[in-house]
């Protein structure tokens, strides 16, 4: 998701887009699952700078050498996700022609109504630690410059230009900057407005020329 690293790894039993994953791949899924699930659980009961790796090691009964292997540092738990190459494809897929901005939006939209009532569940508890932990937003900023990359070639085959054309760029940072603020203004108003419907409202601004 925006602001997220990658992980390059799909859902268990499914892909955000695709087919079911082999087995070994399902056991790397689920390994990775128990790990962010204890992980969560823990930073809710004692919070997330007083929760050290090997705590969440133990609560997920791993050895802290395999918490590693799938997340370098304790702040990838929360940051990376499996969402950024579905975007890419999601968007890859939209009608040519189509505005970029209306094909982001309509990719996001689907990719967050296909999230089960877990999946929202966890991404809700993501993005408010994200919003909460100075440690997390400042790593946000290497995850959004990754999206960045992976949104401007997107947009750049699709326009027939170049990665570092400067409208390309400017597109690209025009998007990221709405998003980011439509998320934390979604988890900051959770109740009255969802993330789906800030992240919604944000890509109409765009796409009307952000009028006021």
């Amino acid at each position: 998701m925006i602001g997220m690293a990658s992980a390059h790894t799909p859902r268990a039993g499914r892909t955000p887009a695709g087919p079911r994953p082999g087995l070994r791949e399902r056991k790397k899924i689920q390994t990775r699952q128990a790990i962010r699930r204890a992980a969560y659980r823990l930073f809710a009961e004692q919070g997330y700078d007083a929760t050290p790796v090997d705590r969440i090691a133990e609560a997920a009964d791993v050895s802290p050498s395999t918490v590693f292997r799938y997340f370098p540092t304790k702040e990838d738990i929360v940051l990376t996700d499996e969402y950024d190459e579905a975007m890419a494809a999601g968007v890859r897929d939209r009608p040519p022609g189509e505005p970029p901005i209306s094909s982001l939006r309509r990719v996001l939209i689907d990719m967050a109504g296909r999230l089960t009532g877990d999946e929202r569940e966890e991404m809700l508890t993501r993005l408010t630690l994200i919003r909460q932990v100075p440690a997390l937003r400042a790593r946000m900023g290497e995850g959004m410059a990754r999206t960045g990359i992976m949104l401007g070639e997107v947009l750049a085959e699709r326009s027939g230009r170049s990665p570092e054309d400067f409208e390309v760029r400017v597109l690209v940072g025009a998007v990221l900057g709405a998003l980011q603020e439509a998320v934390f203004h979604g988890i900051a108003h959770h109740g009255v407005e969802t993330v789906e419907e800030s992240v919604d409202r944000a890509l109409d601004m765009l796409a009307r020329g952000l009028p006021l």
